[in-house]
């Protein structure tokens, strides 16, 4: 075993540093939920576990921990006790892993509805007690403005519904009177790195119900998205981008009244050739002009959401500088980008990604990327845009809601 290539650490578990009595630790997140849920790491076994990465051996590893720890003997038997704790505890691509997570992607596979899956975490598990939470956030701005007309459109965050509820409100709010009878909804593949949308083709549950999915457009979707869209819909299991949407469609539009064509975008980074819209255009044409068929008159009442937020930054999302110092820049990114879609100018919007090289982590990037390529002409409206900091990380997270009405037709005499 000793020269055997040991398994790499599971690339969809996320990391966070925590304090905990004064204590530096790492939390971390499975989105799988093998993970106990809570499972926190000192920093010198998670400074051990990115180690792995399936090329290390028990040698190599016992080298590791000696400098670690300032050249104290380690024996293979100790090495071998932290990788079976780290195997027993699902944090390993590993032969056990692997059948854990087979079984639980065949479980999903089987059903028909997509159960909800941050119910009783992320909002209320009841629908009483989910609708008073609603109500609450949208009455954060009870003084919207009211936008008349029809919308093709609607940005809104996908944040943790109270930290973001002062933009919720002001794009959800923007909603109310409106009668889609298709949403479209564009959320970010938080997991996805190796295909560029996922489509899925399960209804969705929320406390407050079911909401159909639009099997039709989805299938016409996926037929047209060839090997730019993924085989399985597994990946929205576990995401909250578009989950959180539905909740606020279901809240504001008439029960019963609309389906909805759930797509995650995935990283645009590690899914295409080359970081440029020629290359995106060139993976995604049929089905982006699949979908843009869907949405241009004469058409039937349909609506696209986006549920995406922009910059990540401080030590959390991998930067030396916490987010007090990167703000300035990070904000001005953010409405470079914002301007951009605004002015439905697909070009400028790759070009500003570009040139800072996604430096600001902008997650919602290949859902509006998305965006620009399918809407009819017409432009965009900023309703609102925040940035919140989470303290004990020195970190910070971006979001807006921007809402795109109906361009009028022009009446020649």
């Amino acid at each position: 075993m000793k020269d055997q290539n040991l398994p790499p650490l599971r690339r969809d578990l996320e990391f966070y540093p925590v304090q905990l009595q004064g204590k530096q630790l790492i939390l971390i997140r499975d989105p799988l939920g093998l993970v106990q849920e809570g499972k926190a790491v000192e920093i010198p076994l998670y400074q051990f576990m990115v180690l792995l990465d399936g090329r290390k051996t028990v040698r190599d590893l016992q080298m590791a921990l000696m400098r670690q720890r300032g050249g104290m003997l380690v024996s293979s038997d100790e090495v071998k006790k932290v990788m079976d704790h780290l195997d027993d505890s699902f944090l390993l691509d590993s032969e056990r892993f692997g059948k854990a997570k087979a079984a639980i992607v065949a479980e999903y596979a089987s059903k028909t509805v997509r159960p909800s899956s941050h119910s009783g975490r992320a909002y209320p598990a009841d629908s009483g007690g989910l609708k008073q939470m609603l109500d609450k956030i949208l009455a954060v701005q009870p003084d919207a403005p009211k936008l008349e007309g029809k919308f093709l459109a609607l940005v809104a965050p996908h944040i943790d519904l109270s930290v973001g509820a002062g933009v919720y409100a002001k794009a959800y709010q923007a909603l109310k009177g409106s009668r889609p009878k298709t949403v479209f909804v564009l959320g970010t593949g938080h997991q996805m790195a190796q295909d560029v949308f996922s489509v899925a083709d399960k209804h969705f549950e929320t406390p407050l119900g079911i909401v159909p999915c639009d099997r039709p457009r989805v299938e016409k979707l996926k037929n047209a998205g060839g090997n730019a869209v993924a085989k399985d819909d597994f990946v929205h299991r576990a995401e909250h981008s578009i989950e959180f949407q539905v909740l606020f469609l279901q809240h504001v539009l008439p029960k019963d009244s609309f389906k909805i064509v759930p797509i995650l975008c995935g990283n645009l980074q590690t899914t295409l050739p080359e970081y440029s819209r020629s290359a995106y255009r060139e993976k995604t044409g049929p089905f982006l002009e699949a979908m843009k068929e869907m949405l241009e008159p004469p058409r039937e009442e349909a609506l696209l959401v986006a549920g995406v937020d922009l910059s990540h930054i401080g030590p959390k999302f991998g930067h030396e500088m916490p987010a007090q110092v990167m703000k300035g820049q990070s904000e001005a990114h953010d409405k470079a980008l914002l301007h951009s879609l605004a002015e439905r100018d697909a070009d400028s919007f790759w070009k500003e990604s570009g040139r800072v090289r996604d430096h600001y982590n902008v997650c919602g990037f290949a859902a509006l990327a998305c965006l620009l390529e399918v809407l009819p002409p017409c432009k965009g409206r900023l309703l609102g845009y925040e940035m919140w900091h989470e303290e004990p990380t020195r970190s910070a997270v971006s979001y807006a809601a921007m809402v795109f009405p109906e361009e009028k037709k022009k009446v020649t005499i």
